[in-house]
């Protein structure tokens, strides 16, 4: 697992997930956008960091009454005592928001711990509480009942499904306005490095369409004298 440096997280918070989910399609990864998952508030600073990952299956009534809780083993609490800091905590909740994959509580013990987020294809109970926390939280929608009512904790750190998306630990999670990108480790930094480049570009693409410049050429750029422009700009911005 390629460890997230330092300078590719500060390049990521510079980028738009839009930006990243194009220059993903370019490599053929077409399914990297968490599907019908929201940020309890919008406005927030983009979110960056490492998959640490907790799977539920269904509840099973014989397994999952309120008392299990009690276990020091429970995976929902090792989980948010585990996940590293700066880390991104994403539950696989099978798309389902009948219940919730946790509270303000535990939203706030990972807020405290310095993790970057928590992000479910579930809701969150308490979500007014979660939405105003220092921290990003995306979900589908707010729900009230407990997890164990529906949700069975049963994997930490492994490979899961949220939102249609496969989240393997360690790969990187970028979170905005918009949504949820994941980026497989191995390719963060070239993908950082590209998406900064493509962010330039568009801020001289909206530059020039608010001049009153047609698009055809432009974007995507296929006219050589406006692909001279850009690079001349480029070099006035450097300079």
């Amino acid at each position: 697992m390629t460890e997230l440096s330092k300078s590719t997280k500060e390049k990521l918070k510079k980028v738009s997930t839009a930006t990243i989910a194009t220059c993903l399609f370019k490599r053929g990864l077409k399914h990297q956008f968490i599907q019908d998952v929201k940020p309890l508030k919008l406005g927030k600073p983009t979110m960056v960091g490492e998959a640490y990952t907790l799977r539920y299956i269904p509840a099973r009534e014989d397994l999952n009454p309120i008392t299990v809780f009690k276990d020091p083993k429970h995976l929902q609490r090792v989980a948010v005592e585990k996940c590293p800091e700066g880390a991104v905590l994403v539950i696989d909740s099978r798309k389902d928001a009948r219940a919730a994959s946790a509270g303000s509580i535990l939203a706030t013990r990972l807020m405290v711990r310095g993790v970057a987020g928590i992000v479910t294809d579930g809701g969150f109970r308490d979500s007014a509480e979660i939405a105003d926390l220092n921290m990003q939280s995306y979900h589908n929608r707010p729900s009230a009942p407990t997890n164990l009512t529906l949700h069975q904790a049963i994997a930490i750190n492994e490979p899961i499904g949220c939102g249609d998306v496969a989240v393997f630990p360690g790969d990187i999670i970028v979170g905005d306005d918009d949504g949820i990108m994941v980026i497989p480790s191995k390719i963060a930094d070239e993908v950082a490095d590209e998406c900064l480049q493509m962010t330039l570009f568009e801020e001289f693409v909206m530059e020039q369409v608010q001049d009153g410049q047609e698009i055809i050429g432009l974007y995507p750029l296929t006219d050589e004298k406006i692909r001279l422009e850009f690079e001349d700009w480029t070099k006035n911005r450097v300079g």
